[in-house]
């Protein structure tokens, strides 16, 4: 696994290392000790599986708030998507800033995204499948939300005119 450093502390692209012959691949996508030598600690809760139709769709921007606050770790398994992270840590120097990366079914790059950040994705193509490794457990009494075209992030997303949940397009300006 190669892990590559965003703009934003503990936030990575992780790449796997391909072992490629006649048959096809083999790659390691979790492993405990590597992501510990990074100082990153991960213990899995949940692993969920997403299915988006349509392309332009924008599911997000999702958090947990404390004490259920949770880390993810997410690929797309089919199709493509632009996936987003904002830092939503108080005392992060990075605070509201985000990072967007397309993960696709050809790339195979995961996005390990720690406590502390909203997260959502938009698919940029039909039938788009998304694999989560989840740190905690949900807890809908914590969870928050924060518009996708909030004004005080600026997310440039890549297909106008998304398609929106009800609960998705009605989350409140995000209280700074």
């Amino acid at each position: 696994m190669i892990f590559i450093k965003t703009k934003i502390k503990d936030l990575y692209i992780i790449e796997p290392e391909l072992k490629i012959d006649e048959r096809g691949y083999f790659a390691r996508f979790f492993c405990k000790k590597e992501l510990a030598k990074e100082n990153l600690i991960f213990d899995i809760m949940q692993i969920n599986r997403s299915f988006t139709k349509k392309k332009g769709t924008i599911r997000g921007m999702h958090f947990q708030r404390d004490p259920k606050s949770e880390g993810k770790i997410i690929q797309c398994l089919k199709g493509a998507i632009y996936d987003v992270a904002i830092d939503i840590r108080k005392n992060s120097s990075t605070y509201g800033q985000w990072v967007a990366e397309e993960l696709t079914e050809n790339n195979k790059k995961m996005f390990f995204i720690p406590k502390g950040f909203a997260h959502g994705f938009q698919s940029l193509k039909d039938n788009s499948e998304i694999l989560y490794f989840v740190s905690e457990f949900y807890s809908p009494e914590y969870e928050g939300g924060i518009r996708w075209n909030d004004p005080f992030f600026n997310i440039n997303w890549p297909v106008k005119n998304p398609i929106l949940s009800e609960k998705d397009k009605n989350w409140p300006i995000f209280n700074k």
